[in-house]
């Protein structure tokens, strides 16, 4: 008796999704060994369009095209524009520290970390610069005979529109019998 187990590590994605502001861009060179890395801080927009909040996260940019995307706006964020991104971030955890210097020198603090996994589209100071290319639907087959949704679905892939990538794909129709 034989049985199949596969030696792939598995694991629980956490991932947010959102819109907010890029800050802080900049390269990490860890302390002793390590590799540097892009790290930018995303303030995410939550509440209220009329009055809208921030949640800071920090974050390290993960992945090559996450990566060049970040370095493309830091001379933008550098200059004082506002650049506005859709990301999706992956593993938030909080990081507790104590200030050490200012107002709050000695006191407890905590910040928000993730990874930067994602991003959507850019705007600078209003203006699209990016949009990322949508994700190719594969045709469901079933007895042969392709889905008339995974048909329309990759029919309209050629059409770039950046929210189509933070949203679940549907559920398969359920066919009843005539």
């Amino acid at each position: 008796m034989s049985t199949n187990q596969s030696n792939e590590a598995k694991f629980f994605d956490l991932h947010t999704t959102g819109i907010g502001y890029l800050n802080r861009i900049r390269e990490v060179k860890p302390r002793g060994k390590g590799k540097p890395f892009m790290a930018v801080t995303v303030a995410a927009l939550r509440g209220s369009m009329d009055d809208a909040e921030y949640s800071y996260i920090d974050c390290n940019v993960v992945g090559a095209e996450a990566e060049k995307l970040i370095r493309r706006s830091q001379a933008a964020v550098e200059a004082g524009k506002k650049v506005l991104v859709s990301f999706r971030i992956g593993d938030i955890w909080t990081d507790a520290f104590t200030y050490e210097k200012g107002d709050k020198k000695g006191q407890p603090g905590a910040s928000l970390k993730g990874r930067l996994l994602f991003i959507g589209w850019i705007k600078v100071d209003g203006q699209t610069v990016y949009e990322a290319k949508p994700r190719e639907v594969e045709p469901v087959v079933e007895d042969g005979e392709a889905e008339p949704e995974a048909q329309l679905a990759s029919e309209e892939a050629s059409e770039p529109v950046a929210e189509e990538q933070s949203k679940p794909t549907p559920a398969k129709q359920q066919r009843t019998a005539s």
